[in-house]
């Protein structure tokens, strides 16, 4: 873990909408830029210092890249939130859009972007990050001074990381953001995430994701070792077994209250910038 957490502050980021789940499954996933940022404004008032911020079609509900889109959501935080904004160059798993498109959010100049580092099959195809998208991604984030969220999925991308930082296409502190549980991925087991730590520098940062079922265990795993967690509506939709969750801000409200009773004080944005090693957020 980081030394530049010394107040041990846990980071909270609300993955709102992804791009997959659609209305069909649960009807409480947003889809409009209005949507989202109401979401959003919910999850900060429930004390997110992050947001994880995919867009969609407002008619058909489908993921987009449109630069447009990602405008009208972040434009408006900006406005009203001091939120740390992580926009995602991901696109939509299996239809894997121009390069362009997925890295067409870089120009809103975010703080964060997820820079998932490595191919994996997902939602019934493959999620395609070859090393030539990994190579334009990175240096597209280096000369706009976006940090990289490294989204790993398994232990290689781990690997493919570091030797990117070793060739100085990545800076260090690196910023791991652990995705377990995918049907093709890494499990969501105890022995996984003692894996993936050990192979971390040691001033790298990290966050987990559990995806569906495992959202809950692994973000309290992560809360008892040191890591900063990430919920949402985009990695689970289901609150408790069998009950849809009504809004990302109930699965960030849980976190908090664990956080508190645990003894993990809840960070706010700016306290999040301090551990992760981020500017003050930009206002263009």
């Amino acid at each position: 873990m980081s030394s530049n957490n010394p107040d041990n502050k846990l980071i909270i980021t609300a993955a709102i909408t992804g791009s997959r789940n659609m209305r069909d499954l649960s009807p409480h996933i947003p889809y409009t830029p209005e949507e989202i940022v109401a979401s959003c404004l919910e999850c900060w008032r429930a004390g997110v210092s992050i947001v994880h911020i995919h867009v969609r079609d407002p008619q058909t509900g489908l993921g987009s890249q449109e630069l447009e889109l990602f405008r009208r959501v972040v434009e408006p935080l900006r406005e009203q939130t001091d939120l740390v904004l992580c926009l995602t160059t991901s696109g939509i798993a299996g239809r894997n859009l121009p390069y362009a498109d997925r890295l067409a959010p870089l120009n809103l100049q975010p703080e964060l972007a997820s820079f998932d580092a490595g191919s994996i099959n997902l939602g019934g195809g493959v999620f395609s990050n070859p090393p030539d998208f990994l190579d334009q991604a990175a240096e597209a984030m280096l000369q706009k001074g976006v940090k990289p969220e490294i989204e790993v999925f398994d232990s290689g991308m781990i690997v493919t990381a570091l030797r990117m930082r070793d060739q100085g296409r990545l800076a260090d502190p690196l910023h791991f953001q652990f995705v377990l549980g995918t049907p093709w991925g890494a499990p969501a087991e105890p022995k996984t995430l003692l894996h993936l730590l050990d192979m971390l520098p040691g001033d790298a940062t990290w966050s987990i994701i559990g995806i569906g079922k495992n959202h809950l265990p692994m973000s309290v795993m992560a809360m008892a070792m040191q890591g900063h967690i990430r919920v949402g509506l985009e990695d689970n939709i289901y609150y408790s077994r069998g009950v849809l969750a009504e809004s990302n801000a109930q699965f960030v409200e849980r976190i908090a209250a664990l956080a508190r009773e645990y003894g993990r004080p809840v960070a706010s944005p700016d306290e999040a910038r301090a551990i992760l090693g981020l500017a003050k957020q930009k206002n263009n």
